[in-house]
């Protein structure tokens, strides 16, 4: 009942990020067809691929993968160097979500299905799709990098890669996090505990943690970001920055969890979203303290 009560967050989650990404996503591809065709092709060719791909796995909906595949084009233009490569893009990290969230959905379902706290069997949702990975591409855009980097106050204490893909790393991170942590914590864990409280809860509970879950969802985000970092060819630093906000993230959504989720405020597509967002604040808060452990 308070799901559907709360629906309307979704629509407010989809409303923030695809008008957006989609018309950005329009003027990409005409800027990017116009002065490098191959480049446009081989971006929207390989986001399509991706979704059909989702989508002939049933792990998303129709309007799910139109979701992911414009999301994910969005990313790839926004990440393109020269000379190009699509494997040098924001393809990589995005790809290692979606594997590591589509693995960790299915590991152990049948138990899940039996507790009542599986996945429903056709897939994402747009909603989901948008709150796990719209603020990716909402602080990777040219606008967030003009605003930010391009003579902003990021350009004079970030590392040499543009701070603002740390960002987007860091938000692609704490969502596969999130997935990893919740999905195999319900079944590697017996006894989870309330983030708030430290008190036993039951496996599934919102703003309950295990260390096993929680452990799992720390090496799913380094795994992200390690392929992040590497893929838009960054070094450690970006790595650093994108896994640590990543991890804060993981910890503030269950924080979320335990209190507005579980008093019926927030539903899980607002929480998500609002996580994810969360982990590229801590990551503008790690960037800012940079220069004071150079200075050491």
């Amino acid at each position: 009942m308070a799901h559907k009560i709360l629906a309307w967050q979704s629509k407010v989650v989809l409303l923030l990020v695809m008008p957006y990404v989609a018309a950005n996503l329009v003027l990409e591809t005409h800027w990017w067809g116009t002065h490098d065709m191959p480049l446009a092709i081989w971006t929207i060719g390989l986001s399509l691929l991706l979704g059909l791909v989702v989508l002939k796995l049933r792990a998303a909906t129709p309007m799910a993968a139109a979701t992911g595949f414009t999301i994910t084009a969005c990313l790839m233009f926004s990440t393109a160097s020269f000379p190009y490569e699509p494997w040098y893009t924001a393809l990589v990290p995005v790809l290692a979500v979606s594997v590591l969230a589509h693995i960790a959905t299915r590991i152990g379902r049948g138990k899940k299905e039996q507790m009542g706290i599986a996945e429903r069997r056709r897939g994402r949702t747009a909603s989901q799709v948008a709150a796990n990975l719209g603020i990716a591409a909402l602080v990777s855009s040219e606008l967030a990098q003009s605003l930010l980097a391009d003579g902003g106050w990021l350009s004079h204490s970030a590392p040499s890669h543009s701070p603002v893909f740390a960002l987007g790393i860091a938000a692609l991170s704490e969502a596969a996090a999130d997935t990893v942590s919740s999905e195999l914590g319900q079944i590697l864990s017996s006894q989870p505990r309330m983030i708030t409280t430290l008190k036993k809860a039951a496996p599934g509970v919102d703003g309950a943690i295990s260390w096993e879950g929680t452990v799992a969802g720390i090496i799913a985000a380094g795994i992200v970001s390690a392929l992040g970092a590497w893929s838009l060819r960054g070094d450690e630093t970006l790595f650093v920055i994108g896994w640590a906000g990543a991890v804060l993230g993981l910890f503030f959504d269950s924080l979320l969890g335990a209190t507005l989720e579980r008093r019926g405020w927030l539903n899980n597509d607002a929480v998500n979203f609002l996580s994810t967002a969360s982990a590229t604040c801590f990551a503008l808060i790690v960037i800012a303290l940079l220069p004071l452990f150079h200075s050491v």
